[in-house]
C-alpha cells in the first residue's frame, strides 16, 4: 500500500466539504450569556502531567487568561489507551457547557480515533478550534550513535529490523517510519514508550536503535542527540538541527508531512447551545498568537517560535479528517506493530 502523489498540505488539508458544513451548521440564535466567563475553566488533558501538551497548554493560558478577565485553567489528566480514556471522560463526563474544554494532540489523537474506534464521534461530539502548533515529525539517534545519515538507517534496516522508539503507535512519526520502510523495503519495528520523555531516554540509553518524535521536543536535547531527518516538505527548524535534510529530499519519496498539532477543543454541543460564549472563546484564541508573552511562554517550555501557527476550526477540522483518513491508509501495518 502505497502513498499517492497527493501531498498532504503542511497549512490546511483538502477535506472542503467537510469543512464547508460546519459553517452552514453554526446556529444563529442562541440567546446572549452576558458576562461570560464568569468562572474558571476546565481542561482535561489526555495525556499525563508534565508532558508536552501540559506546557504547552499552560503556556497558552498565560496570555489566553488576559483576555478572558483574569479567568484560570484548571487541569485534569487522563493518560490511557492513546488519548482514548481522556476524549472519553471529556466527551462523556463533563458538562457541555462551554466551561470545560479539552487540550490535545490532534495527530496521534485523531490515529486513535481511526484505530480504535471509541465511544465519540468526530467531529459530531467534539470540535477543535484552535490549533497552537506545527511540529515536524524527525528521525533521530543520540549523538554518538554509528548512524550519522538517515542514508545509514536505511541501509541497516535493510539488513535486520531496527528498533525504533516512539511516543505511541497512534502518531503521524510512527506512519513516517512506515511509509519509509515501505518505500526503501527497510524493517522498522517500532517500540511505543508512552511519552516524549521516556522515548527520548530510550535513544539515549540505546535501548532502541533509533528513535520517532515531533522535531520541536529534540532541539532541546542538542549535543545528546541529533536529527538525521524530517518528514516534511522543508526543515523549518533547520538552523537548530544542524541542516537535517527531509526524508523526501533524501530518497526521492512521496511521504506526506507528517506532523504533530496541539489544539484546543470543546464539545460540539456547546457550540450550538452556547454560540455566543464559544465565539468569545474563538476570538480570544486567535488573539493570544499577537502577544509577545504567548512566544515568550512557549519559548521557554521548548516550543521554537518558528513553529506557533493558529489554525481556526475550519483548519483543525481538515486536518483531523485527513489524519483519519491517512490512519484508515495504514491501519494494518499500524494494528499490527501494536
Amino acid at each position: 500500500m502505497g502513498f499517492t502523489n497527493r501531498m498532504i498540505g503542511r497549512r490546511a488539508f483538502g477535506a472542503g466539504a467537510a469543512v464547508a458544513a460546519l459553517g452552514a451548521a453554526l446556529p444563529r440564535g442562541a440567546s446572549a450569556q452576558s458576562g461570560f466567563p464568569t468562572r474558571n475553566f476546565r481542561v482535561v488533558i489526555p495525556t499525563g502531567q508534565g508532558g508536552g501538551a501540559d506546557r504547552l497548554a499552560r503556556a497558552f493560558d498565560d496570555a489566553w487568561s488576559k483576555l478572558l478577565g483574569g479567568r484560570q485553567f484548571e487541569y485534569e489528566f487522563f493518560p490511557g489507551a492513546a488519548g482514548q480514556v481522556g476524549y472519553e471522560l471529556y466527551v462523556n463526563r463533563r458538562d457541555p457547557d462551554a466551561y470545560n474544554l479539552l487540550f490535545g494532540n490532534m495527530g496521534p489523537e485523531m490515529i486513535m480515533y481511526a484505530l480504535q474506534r471509541p465511544r465519540f464521534r468526530f467531529p459530531e461530539d467534539i470540535s477543535y478550534f484552535c490549533r497552537t502548533d506545527i511540529d515536524d515529525s524527525a528521525i533521530f539517534v543520540k549523538n554518538d550513535s554509528p548512524f550519522r545519515r538517515v542514508e545509514d538507517i536505511v541501509a541497516e534496516a535493510k539488513r535486520r529490523p531496527l528498533n525504533v522508539a516512539v511516543s505511541r503507535i497512534p502518531h503521524p512519526a510512527s506512519i513516517g517510519m512506515l511509509a519509509l520502510g515501505e518505500a526503501q523495503g527497510a524493517r522498522f519495528n517500532l517500540i511505543p514508550y508512552g511519552g516524549g520523555s521516556p522515548t527520548l531516554v530510550a535513544v539515549m540509553n540505546s535501548e532502541a536503535d533509533i528513535g520517532a518524535l515531533p522535531v520541536s521536543g529534540l532541539t532541546l536535547q542538542r549535543g545528546r542527540l541529533k536529527v538525521l531527518g524530517v518528514f516534511a516538505r522543508e526543515n523549518v527548524l533547520a538552523d537548530l538541527t544542524e541542516n537535517a535534510p527531509t526524508i523526501n529530499q533524501v530518497f526521492g519519496t512521496r511521504i506526506p508531512d507528517l506532523y504533530s498539532s496541539r489544539a484546543w477543543a470543546i464539545h460540539t454541543r456547546a457550540i450550538e447551545r452556547f454560540s455566543d460564549r464559544f465565539q468569545i472563546l474563538e476570538d480570544t484564541a486567535k488573539k493570544v498568537f499577537d502577544d509577545p508573552l504567548f512566544k515568550e511562554s512557549m519559548e521557554k517550555v521548548g516550543q521554537p517560535a518558528q513553529t506557533l501557527r493558529f489554525g481556526d476550526r475550519a483548519t483543525c477540522t481538515e486536518y483531523a479528517l485527513a489524519m483519519i483518513e491517512l490512519a484508515n491508509r495504514y491501519r494494518q501495518q499500524l494494528s499490527a506493530q501494536r
